[in-house]
């Protein structure tokens, strides 16, 4: 059936889509839906668990997490210093067992990656060895529309260099009465700027659009005028195919308890050309850790690094942090990118679908979904614009339909179906829940 409100209507859930692609939902912990107390018969009732649509800003928690923190938990107590050499998992190379499957994720070779610290600290010190200003270049190219971390991240490393954002940081805007990049616009202002660009750094995938950028054409177009090229891939690790080592990406950094699904503030990664990572003489910010690891226990005067990612490590590794990246990375290495990709595709396009037909239902302009519509623009997230006040919809949605998403000022919502665990009914759920809240 249709359900119909007045003139506002969503084709009918058909159960066959969830038979047919289920996912892998089982394996994680889907919260539970609680009514308000003063309304124990809203709509959302009629399902024991909430809609979930916020695994862009936190993904849902795996079913294996707590056992592997266990682990840890009591090898520590049996353990105590002497796990850190001995014992069934030496902790001085645990991070290791993360480096394949990583690597796997972003495209790139094993020497190339290294899981540590957080997504801005790795920023910072990725800024460190590779925006080193000298004569005319000097400049960063990055998109204006950025989450501000990475605004204020690299305009404090400019800043560090003695010179002044508001002259050595281009931000590029769309244009006018559009809400996402040009790669042709991008490219051309990476040229215009010419040799006076030092550092090139976008976004993967927007954090308010959602949109995916041409990573190897802006890259190409970074080096062609003899520039670094960066990535942030908070929004595009675990999220769309990415293949940094062959696009010739020079450095990457990203976070994993978005789509990786590692646990609020979980460890990032990063990522170094092996161009670069051979090259032991580059500058960077040192510490112990980012030493050799057959001599790091030496305790040695000098720095000596080892020809790879890892030499990009400052401190001793938190095993309590990595626990939780190392099951979701298995997740990942068991499903793979190219089958999650594709249902990633299925889902979204099926919930596009249906806020296209909602919004013909709606006075122009009430509801616009303002991602990218091909599949080489955009990774699982929506963006919908409203004309309505944002925060009174998502608070709507959430305590009375039971459809987490998160709001984004000044007008935006955003919608990631994310395709480990998200169903067709999480996203019908959606369009039945707005055509409520929008009539």
């Amino acid at each position: 059936m249709v359900v119909t409100d007045e003139n506002l209507s969503v084709r009918a859930y058909d159960p066959a889509l969830d038979h047919e692609d289920p996912g892998w939902r089982d394996r994680f912990l889907i919260p539970p839906f609680v009514p308000p107390l003063d309304y124990p018969d809203a709509p959302g009732a009629t399902y024991p668990e909430v809609s979930y649509m916020a695994g862009n800003s936190l993904g849902l928690k795996p079913a294996g997490t707590r056992e592997a923190l266990l682990v840890e938990f009591d090898r520590w107590a049996t353990w105590g210093v002497e796990g850190q050499l001995s014992g069934p998992r030496p902790w001085k190379d645990y991070h290791e067992a993360l480096t394949d499957p990583a690597a796997r994720l972003v495209g790139a070779l094993p020497h190339e990656v290294v899981v540590m610290n957080s997504l801005t600290v790795n920023i910072h010190l990725l800024f460190a060895t590779f925006y080193r200003p000298v004569g005319r270049r000097t400049k960063v190219v990055m998109e204006d529309i950025v989450f501000p971390s990475d605004g204020y991240a690299v305009a404090s490393q400019v800043a560090w260099h003695g010179l002044d954002p508001a002259d050595h940081v281009v931000r590029l805007r769309p244009r006018e009465g559009e809400d996402v990049l040009r790669t042709e616009d991008v490219v051309a202002a990476i040229r215009e700027v010419g040799d006076e660009v030092a550092v090139v750094f976008f976004s993967a995938v927007n954090y308010l659009t959602g949109e995916w950028m041409d990573m190897p054409a802006i890259t190409a177009a970074g080096h062609e005028v003899g520039a670094m090229v960066g990535w942030d891939l908070a929004h595009a690790a675990g999220n769309v195919p990415v293949s940094l080592h062959d696009w010739d990406v020079d450095f990457a950094a990203w976070c994993s308890y978005k789509y990786l699904n590692s646990g609020p503030g979980s460890l990032a990664g990063a990522f170094i050309h092996e161009r670069h990572a051979r090259d032991t003489t580059l500058p960077r910010l040192a510490g112990w850790w980012g030493t050799r690891t057959e001599t790091r226990f030496r305790m040695e005067r000098d720095f000596d690094p080892p020809p790879t990612a890892d030499a990009w490590q400052v401190s001793n590794p938190p095993i309590f942090a990595m626990a939780p990246v190392q099951v979701s990375l298995e997740i990942f290495d068991e499903v793979g990118m190219a089958v999650l990709r594709e249902r990633s595709l299925r889902l979204t396009r099926y919930l596009r679908g249906l806020l296209d037909e909602l919004a013909t239902s709606l006075p122009p302009g009430s509801l616009q979904v303002v991602t990218p519509e091909k599949s080489d623009r955009h990774g699982c997230q929506l963006s919908v614009r409203f004309t309505r006040d944002i925060h009174e919809i998502a608070a709507l949605l959430r305590d009375l339909d039971g459809v987490i998403a998160d709001t984004r000022n000044p007008d935006i919502i955003r919608f990631a179906p994310a395709p480990l665990y998200s169903t067709y009914l999480d996203c019908w759920r959606v369009a039945d829940a707005l055509r409520r809240r929008l009539s």
